[in-house]
Formats: C-alpha cells, sequence, structure tokens
C-alpha cells in the first residue's frame, strides 16, 4: 500500500511517502513562504523522486489537529482534493497522537502540546500505546494537573515545548523530560505510519473534517459580540 501524507497543521510544512509500512520519501519546510505555496510543489517532488504520480497513491492522510486552524484547513483541502480526482480513500491523523508516535519512549508518560495560545495547550497523554487523557484545550496547569496523576515521569514534546519549558520544570521538577530538540516538531513520516496503521478505518473524502477542540478565533469573538448586545 501507498501512503501520501501532509502535515500543515504547525509551523512547519511535512510530506511523506510510505511504501507497506517502509518510509520511501520524506520532507519538512520551515521558512517565510505559507504552507498553501510549499505543500503542492513538496508533494510533487517527493512523488516524483520515488517514480510516481498521485495516481499510484492508495491512501492519502491529512493531520486535521489539533494545531493551527489556517494550517489544518489547508491539508485537509488538498488531501480530499486528490483523494476525490483520484477515487482513492483518506484519512485523517491525530496531531497530538502523531507527535507522540514520533517519541520512542517507554518510561515516561508521553505528552504531546501544542501552543494554544493564551497560556492555553492543546494536550493528551500516552503511555507506551494506551491513551491515557483525550485531546484537551485548557490552561497549561490544569495540564500539568491532569497528567501529574498518570505517573512519576513525564516526556514531553512537541512545538508547546519551547514557550511553556521554564514553566513546565517549575511545576514538575525533576520529574520532567523533554525530547531531544529534532523530535520536537511533528513529522508527516509519523502520521503515514499512523495512517498504515489505521488504514482499516479509511474513509472517502467527504468525512475528512478538521480537529478544532474549540470554535476558531473569529466565531469566538462574534459569540463574544453578540451575548453584550443581549
Amino acid at each position: 500500500m501507498l501512503i501520501l501524507a501532509v502535515d500543515t497543521s504547525g509551523p512547519s510544512c511535512g510530506v511523506a511517502v510510505q511504501k507497506d509500512g517502509s518510509l520511501r520519501y520524506e520532507a519538512v519546510a520551515v521558512n517565510k513562504l505559507t504552507h498553501s505555496v510549499n505543500m503542492m510543489p513538496m508533494v510533487e517532488e517527493g512523488l516524483l523522486r520515488c517514480g510516481l504520480d498521485v495516481t499510484n497513491v492508495d491512501l492519502f492522510a491529512a493531520v486535521i489537529g489539533p494545531g493551527s486552524f489556517t494550517g489544518v484547513r489547508i491539508g485537509v483541502s488538498a488531501i480530499k482534493g486528490m483523494a476525490q480526482a483520484t477515487g482513492k480513500p483518506c484519512i485523517g491523523i491525530d496531531a497530538l497522537e502523531a507527535l507522540a508516535h514520533g517519541v520512542t519512549d517507554i518510561h515516561h508518560v508521553i505528552c504531546p502540546i501544542r501552543d494554544a495560545r493564551a497560556q492555553q495547550v492543546y494536550g493528551a497523554a500516552f503511555l507506551k500505546d494506551e491513551r491515557l487523557m483525550e485531546d484537551r484545550v485548557m490552561k497549561l496547569t490544569a495540564y500539568l494537573d491532569a497528567v501529574g496523576s498518570f505517573g512519576d515521569s513525564f516526556l514531553f514534546t512537541g512545538d508547546g515545548v519551547v514557550p511553556f519549558r521554564e514553566l513546565i520544570q517549575e511545576r514538575l521538577g525533576a520529574r520532567a523530560f523533554f525530547a531531544p530538540g529534532h523530535l520536537v516538531d511533528l513529522r508527516a513520516g509519523s502520521a503515514a505510519f499512523l495512517a498504515f496503521a489505521m488504514r482499516d478505518h479509511a474513509h472517502g473524502y467527504h468525512d475528512l473534517a478538521p480537529l478544532y477542540l474549540r470554535a476558531p478565533q473569529a466565531e469566538r469573538e462574534r459569540l463574544k459580540k453578540e451575548a453584550q448586545h443581549d
């Protein structure tokens, strides 16, 4: 099975091509260009380097969030378009699960976090292959209190590590560990491996949808204004 996976849910843009569980190609772009500019040339380059084109893909995968609302929409829309055009199935990959998958650690509770602004994080918790906490958006302090009951040591990964590292260390002290810098960012390759593991749950393009956890900022501001006028 040939899988094409894309991730546009965070600061970087990633593309991966996988064949029968083996990673054939992976690329990441971190530059001033938008994901909408970077992604499709990266997809074309990846397939070309593998001697393939989009019609050879058996399963399309997109990281659906939680993360940047705009970024998630770019990746989901592109994968839906390619799946529809080729008549092939697609699947959505949870960003926090993909982050946890990228860390091969069996001794700590894995705590993937992404910066959700306003001192909030998107977070979950895993131990080995078991999910301990569903995806949530919450204050960092509340998240740390919640995961603190799951074990004695915690390994943090994700783009939330950079802005919140000091606060995490203050709260958890020697119980807090951090993934190496090259593992902190979500990898499209991890999303591809999860897609392969979940291939029996693939579906049509019309069922692929973003995972936001909360309403977009514009929607929240609209509701706030409406409440003020009531």
